[in-house]
């Protein structure tokens, strides 16, 4: 599997290249943004490793211009200790962050958990009304009709999908999506379900995913519009 590693210190990009090619991973790099949107159409990556604070071009809007045409996973390399950065990344559609310093060991963890689940078994597929889920294809259809998900945002749904109308608690969903113990803030998972319930809802499911405030989170009916 391809890995794109963006980041304008050359020292880093080799560390993280290095660190992913010993997991047995092919690594691309790219030392700015223009060069990044490059080789994002170039490479075709299994997912993206970028920096948020590249310069001129920076990696928020890097981000935004691959996901106006791929849902490729995306991790953004943060220095910056602001949550609302963070969160602004999530909800432009990143799948994940890791805080400049970080451990390679940390990074390429990251990276296999993302990749995981956003990889289904072959063959799975969930139904909840006219909202189907193609884990093996990463694909989700409202009523036959395609809806980009992001991988994070497929894992939500399918652990929901999976529950088959139980409530899942929002740290279950968390530990289902991210891991067990991952340090995942609620505003994290609030940006991703977000954007997830946007999609849906565009698509004719304005009722897929419902909140039971102080218990958790079931789907809905997904009757179509």
């Amino acid at each position: 599997m391809k890995i794109l590693v963006v980041d304008d210190d050359p020292g880093l990009r080799s560390l993280v290249g290095l660190a992913l090619e010993r997991a047995g991973f092919a690594v691309v790099t790219a030392a700015d943004g223009q060069v990044a949107l490059m080789q994002a159409a170039r490479e075709a990556p299994d997912l993206i490793v970028l920096d948020q604070g590249l310069p001129e071009l920076d990696g928020l809007e890097v981000c935004r211009r691959i996901r106006a045409r791929s849902e490729v996973p995306i991790i953004f390399l943060t220095a910056r200790d602001d949550e609302l950065d963070r969160v602004l990344g999530l909800e432009l559609g990143a799948d994940d962050y890791v805080t400049k310093p970080f451990s390679p060991r940390e990074l390429v963890a990251r990276v296999k958990a993302i990749l995981k689940r956003t990889r289904g078994p072959a063959g799975e597929v969930l139904r909840q009304g006219v909202l189907c889920l193609d884990i093996g294809r990463h694909s989700c259809a409202v009523a036959g009709v395609e809806v980009a998900l992001t991988g994070t945002e497929l894992a939500i749904l399918r652990a929901l999908m999976r529950a088959s109308g139980r409530v899942t608690g929002r740290a279950q969903l968390v530990d289902a999506v991210w891991g067990a113990g991952s340090p995942v803030s609620d505003r994290t998972l609030d940006s991703h379900l977000r954007n997830l319930r946007a999609k849906l809802a565009a698509a004719g499911c304005a009722e897929a995913i419902e909140t039971l405030h102080g218990v958790g989170l079931r789907m809905g009916p997904c009757g179509g519009s």
